[in-house]
């Protein structure tokens, strides 16, 4: 999985365990895509303490991943609730209701995740 990515789902699942500074710097680095100096120069703080702060928060993250799955569960079950769509795809339309239904919740499930 994209570095990016991993830590975007890891910050979106357990962020709000972090302290408020720590969301701040966390997410200027993560969400909004700026440089450690352009963090440093707004918070006031060196360059290198952003660094330390972004590296410590991705240990605490991960650490809480680590414990609770709650990421690795996830994508299991987005890959799973897609690997349905791609059964009902190869289904002939003038089935069963019950095909109707199942893409129907199967959307909804996708649409939450």
């Amino acid at each position: 999985m994209d570095e990016i990515l991993k830590q975007s789902l890891l910050y979106d699942f357990y962020g709000e365990l972090l302290t408020e500074h720590q969301k701040e710097i966390y997410e200027q680095f993560i969400v909004e895509d700026l440089s450690l100096s352009e963090i440093a120069k707004d918070a006031g703080i060196s360059r290198q303490g952003v660094h330390d702060l972004v590296k410590r928060c991705d240990k605490i993250l991960e650490e809480y991943e680590a414990k609770l799955h709650l990421v690795e569960k996830f994508l299991s079950i987005k890959e799973k609730v897609h690997q349905i769509n791609e059964l009902l795809k190869d289904a002939k339309t003038d089935e069963s209701q019950l095909i109707q239904d199942i893409r129907k919740i199967s959307g909804e499930i996708i649409e939450e995740l």
